[in-house]
C-alpha cells in the first residue's frame, strides 16, 4: 500500500473517530437534559425529547460499530462513562424503587433481617431520618393504618419510599448489595451513593462485554449497544436499579457458559477429563443473577441447552440455598415478601396487565394463555437453540417475555439490552424503547390514556420484530448456494443435472 493510501485510511479513520466521539458527547448532553426535563419538556414534550435521545443512540452506535476495533473500544468506555456521570447529575427521576433500597441497607446494618418488618412497622421507627421520611412526603401513612396482611398497626409519617406498609420484594442478593452500598456511603449523602454504585455497575458491565464478547467469537464493539444505551444510563445511572448487578450477573454466566471447550464431543469422549468449573461456575453466576432480580431466570433454558445442564443445575441449587439460607432461619416463609401482592397489584393475576394478549383473550384466561406462550417459547429454546450462542435463545425468550406481560416499567429491559449486545439484533431494543414513548402526555396540552400507548407501542415493536425477522430470514434462503445435484451409485449411466 502507498504512503498516500495509509495516509487517507488514516485521515478516514480519524475522521470516523470524531464523529462517533461527537455523537457521544451530544448523547451526553442529551441525558443531562433528560434527567432535568422541565425546561425542554415543557417546550417540546417528553415524548418528542426520548426520540432525539435514542435517535442519538442510534447514531452513535453506527458510527462505533464501522470504526477499528481499537478506536472502538475506547470510544464506547469513555462515553459510557460519560453517560452515567450526565445521568448522575440529577436525583432519581423516574422511580423512587432506590429510597427502598437505601432503607432495606439501613435496616440489614442495624441487624435486622429486611424480611421481618414493613418500613412502617413501629419496630423500625428510630430508624427513620429526614431523607427518606420527610415531613411532607409522597406517600404517606395514616394514623390507624394498618400494615399489609397484618393485624398491627403502622406507626403514621410520610416517606419517599413507595408501598411503605409491605415487605421488601428484593431477593437476598440485592438485598446484600444495598447492605454494601449502605457501608460504604458517608452520613447524610443522600440518594447519591446508591446511583453511582449502579452507574460502576453498568461501567463494569461495559467492561466485562469488551472482554468477554471476543472470547465468545463476537465483536466486541457490540459493547456500545449497552454502554451507551439510554435505558442504561437512566435506568442505572438516574434511578438506580438493581437489575444493573442482575445484567452483570447474566453477562459472566453466558461468558462461561459459551466459551469454546464448554461443550463435550459429540461421542462423549473425554467427557469426563473436561473440567466442571466453567459450567459450575457459570451456574452460579446465574442463580445470583435470579436472586437479584428474578428476570435472568429467563436465560435458564438458552445455557441449559448446554451437553451439562446438571452441573449448572447443580450450581445453581447449592448458590440458591446459600444466599437464601440465613433468610428463612430468621424469618421462614417471609423471604417471599410481597412478591404475590405485587403481582396482583400490578394486574398480572387477574390478567389485566397483558395488554396484547388481553386484546384476544379477556380476564384470567390471559395469565394462562401467557403462560403457555412463554412456556412453549422456552421449550422450543431449550430444544432447538444453539448451544454454542445461548444469549440468541436467550434474547428471543427475554424479548418475548416483555412483549407478553407487557411491564409498565422501563428498567425491566435491562437484559434484553445486555443480550443484545450479545447477538447484534438491534430490533429488540424497540422493546425497550416503548416505555419512553408511551405516556400519558407525550406533547404539551396533549393527554392519552397510558394503556392504549403501550398496547400500541408493544404492537409495533413486535411486529417491527416479526418483520426484521422475515426479512433476515428471506436473505438467508437467498443467499444459501443451491444443493449440488446427486447421482445414484447403482445408476451409472445417469448424466448430472446442469446447474
Amino acid at each position: 500500500m502507498s504512503t498516500t493510501a495509509i495516509s487517507t485510511t488514516a485521515i478516514s479513520t480519524r475522521g470516523r473517530a470524531a464523529a462517533a466521539a461527537a455523537a457521544g458527547a451530544v448523547l451526553t448532553i442529551l441525558v443531562v437534559i433528560t434527567v432535568h426535563p422541565a425546561p425542554v419538556t415543557a417546550r417540546i414534550g417528553s415524548t418528542p425529547l426520548a426520540v432525539i435521545l435514542w435517535a442519538g443512540f442510534a447514531a452513535g452506535a453506527w458510527l462505533v460499530l464501522r470504526l477499528p476495533v481499537r478506536w472502538g473500544m475506547a470510544l464506547i468506555v469513555i462515553g459510557g462513562i460519560a453517560v452515567q456521570l450526565a445521568a448522575l447529575s440529577a436525583a432519581p427521576q423516574g422511580s423512587d424503587d432506590s429510597y427502598r433500597y437505601i432503607w432495606d441497607g439501613r435496616v440489614q446494618a442495624a441487624g435486622i433481617d429486611p424480611y421481618q418488618y414493613a418500613p412502617a412497622a413501629p419496630q423500625l421507627a428510630s430508624l427513620r431520618d429526614p431523607f427518606l421520611w420527610p415531613a411532607h412526603g409522597p406517600h404517606c401513612v395514616p394514623a390507624g393504618m394498618r400494615l399489609d396482611n397484618s393485624t398491627q398497626l403502622a406507626a403514621p409519617g410520610c416517606t419517599r419510599m413507595n408501598r411503605p406498609i409491605v415487605h421488601t420484594i428484593y431477593p437476598p442478593v440485592a438485598e446484600a448489595y444495598f447492605l454494601a452500598v449502605h457501608a460504604l456511603s458517608p452520613a447524610g449523602s443522600g440518594s447519591t451513593p446508591i446511583q453511582a454504585g449502579a452507574a460502576i455497575l453498568a461501567v463494569l458491565v461495559t467492561l466485562l462485554l469488551l472482554y468477554g464478547l471476543p472470547r465468545v467469537g463476537r465483536d466486541p464493539r457490540l459493547a456500545v449497544l449497552w454502554a451507551w444505551c439510554p435505558t442504561v444510563a437512566l435506568e442505572a445511572g438516574n434511578n438506580a436499579h438493581v437489575d444493573v448487578l442482575a445484567v452483570g450477573l447474566t453477562a459472566g454466566a453466558l461468558i462461561l457458559l459459551a466459551r469454546p471447550g464448554t461443550l463435550s464431543s459429540s461421542t462423549g469422549a473425554g467427557f469426563a477429563a473436561r473440567p466442571l468449573r466453567r459450567p459450575v461456575a457459570g451456574g452460579v453466576l446465574l442463580a445470583l443473577a435470579i436472586w437479584t432480580k428474578v428476570t435472568p431466570v429467563l436465560v435458564a433454558p438458552a445455557v441449559l441447552r448446554r451437553r451439562r445442564p446438571v452441573a449448572v443445575i447443580c450450581a445453581g441449587i447449592a448458590a440458591s440455598v446459600i444466599v437464601y439460607l440465613p433468610h428463612v432461619l430468621a424469618v421462614g416463609s417471609g423471604v417471599i415478601g410481597f412478591l404475590p401482592g405485587y403481582l396482583q397489584q400490578e394486574g398480572y393475576a387477574d390478567g389485566t396487565r397483558f395488554l396484547l394478549i388481553g386484546m384476544l383473550v379477556p380476564g384470567k384466561w390471559a395469565f394462562l394463555t401467557a403462560f403457555a406462550v412463554l412456556a412453549t417459547v422456552a421449550l422450543a429454546v431449550l430444544l432447538r437453540g444453539d448451544p454454542d450462542r445461548p444469549w440468541r435463545g436467550a434474547v428471543v425468550m427475554t424479548g418475548m417475555a416483555l412483549a407478553v406481560t407487557t411491564p409498565p416499567f422501563p428498567w425491566y429491559a435491562m437484559l434484553l439490552v445486555m443480550l443484545v449486545a450479545f447477538d447484534g439484533r438491534v430490533e429488540w431494543l424497540g422493546l425497550a424503547l416503548v416505555r419512553y414513548l408511551a405516556v400519558s402526555s407525550p406533547l404539551p396540552g396533549v393527554h392519552v390514556p397510558v394503556l392504549d400507548a403501550e398496547r400500541a407501542g408493544y404492537g409495533l415493536a413486535l411486529a417491527v420484530v416479526a418483520v426484521t425477522a422475515l426479512i433476515r430470514w428471506r436473505r438467508g434462503r437467498i443467499a444459501e448456494p443451491p444443493a449440488p445435484a446427486t447421482v445414484p451409485a447403482a445408476s451409472p449411466e445417469a448424466v448430472p443435472v446442469a446447474q
